[in-house]
């Protein structure tokens, strides 16, 4: 039976060190370990380029190798026969091999030692098993594609942001046994990510920003590729509150929500979530254990991923749909409680009774929803109208109305501070106020 690369994808996890073969233009044969063997696709592998040593004059000078790989669980030996055709120093291909490095690098101590300085992309000519008695193979994952099916089936059937989003949750922490988990999505600029929805930890982080390029998330967006790590890494860690891209006099005012994730994580993988090759937002997990998520794990996030991806495109598209009458849903209950709200008109920053709130476009709504009530007495609203409004500086395509209402949203619901936003209809919200507002910009 003729062997396939992507079955040998098990022994490409970075559990055992690979050894190397290599021949230099003389003939004098040369063995050395190798820190990765990366899987490309069917044809191809990446091997790490960290040193210039005697492998590396030898690949330059002759570029035919051998790779011999170990099956962490069978202990299998099968040799790859390679032949080097490129060496990739940016990319996806790169970065991807950058984080799984890290990752390794830093659970064997060695995290100032391991410094990737390319990818060599290889042809892979053949694979063979090596003779031996190899350990019985443990049972294949069955269900995998019916839990896809499933949850695919679930999200196309979402009509609202809302929807969507909860059913991405619940297949997570349900199904897929991923309990702690965040969805962002891409900003208005393109050069940051922010979440919209998590589960697994104490606070939602909702509303918290991560730059492109900036760790695990960061880099699966600006690459636009799976990243997955399997270690504990420095590299690619956050800290219990990552700060979103601010500059110090931001930072100082406290303008920040504090970022979500695990405080020790031991795995972590990032999906983007694309459309027609446009970026719309990461799916992230992560775990406190080690190798958490497998290769099939990362194949199952990139299906799931772009089915996201197609319904939210879908989703923005038609966000201008015809909007139904308002629904009576009652009186917004009362307190005789003082809002102190704040508005700062340089990034639309928002401080209710000096407390910080929200930031950027979601600030600039709820300001603007703020002074439309105070000096009108306004508490029911469209999205038609907010589109409409040049002082929120929404851009004329792909505006990511919903996904900041909805943020807005959520995030006033966790604060509790006296300010939520009901939906009363398609397209139609209103405005409820538990107290007397007193309103003042800076």
């Amino acid at each position: 039976m003729s062997l396939t690369l992507s079955a040998l994808r098990p022994c490409m996890e970075g559990a055992v060190p690979a050894t190397m073969a290599t021949c230099s233009a003389d003939g004098t044969p040369n063995v050395a370990y190798l820190s990765q063997v990366f899987y490309v696709d069917e044809a191809h592998v990446a091997l790490s380029f960290q040193f210039f040593n005697k492998t590396r004059q030898n690949i330059l000078a002759q570029p035919q190798a051998t790779v011999l790989v170990l099956h962490p669980q069978t202990a299998q030996f099968y040799r790859l026969h390679l032949r080097y055709l490129r060496t990739e120093t940016s990319g996806p291909v790169f970065e991807g091999m950058k984080a799984q490095l890290a990752g390794i690098a830093s659970h064997e101590g060695l995290a100032e030692v391991f410094r990737l300085r390319g990818s060599d992309i290889y042809a892979v000519l053949g694979i063979e098993a090596v003779d031996g008695q190899p350990l019985p193979a443990p049972p294949e994952r069955s269900g995998q594609l019916a839990l896809l099916r499933r949850a695919s089936d679930q999200l196309s059937r979402s009509t609202s942001l809302d929807a969507l989003l909860n059913t991405l949750i619940d297949t997570l922490r349900g199904p897929l046994d991923m309990p702690h988990a965040m969805v962002l999505l891409c900003d208005e600029a393109g050069s940051s990510l922010y979440t919209v929805a998590s589960c697994g930890y104490p606070l939602s982080g909702v509303g918290s920003e991560i730059a492109l390029g900036d760790g695990v998330i960061g880099v699966a967006a600006q690459e636009q590729t799976a990243v997955r790590v399997n270690h504990l890494t420095s590299a690619y860690r956050y800290s219990q509150a990552v700060r979103s891209g601010l500059g110090e006099a931001d930072a100082a005012l406290g303008q920040e929500i504090p970022y979500p994730g695990l405080p020790e994580p031991r795995s972590q993988m990032a999906v983007p979530m694309r459309c027609a090759g446009r970026l719309l937002g990461v799916l992230f997990v992560e775990s406190g254990q080690d190798m958490r998520f497998s290769f099939e794990d990362e194949d199952m996030l990139v299906a799931l991923a772009g089915q996201v991806g197609a319904t939210l495109a879908h989703l923005q598209a038609h966000g201008d749909a015809p909007e139904a009458p308002p629904t009576d849903t009652g009186p917004c209950p009362q307190t005789p409680a003082v809002l102190q709200v704040r508005c700062f008109l340089a990034n639309h920053s928002v401080f209710v009774n000096g407390s910080y709130l929200i930031k950027g476009v979601a600030g600039a709504i709820l300001c603007k929803l703020l002074r439309d009530h105070a000096a009108h007495g306004r508490t029911e609203f469209s999205n038609r109208e907010l589109r409409l409004d040049p002082s929120l500086g929404l851009p004329d395509v792909v505006d990511n109305l919903e996904a900041r209402l909805l943020l807005l949203q959520r995030r006033l619901l966790e604060q509790n501070v006296g300010l939520r936003l009901e939906k009363t209809g398609r397209g139609r919200f209103r405005l409820c106020v538990s107290g007397q507002v007193v309103l003042t910009q800076g």
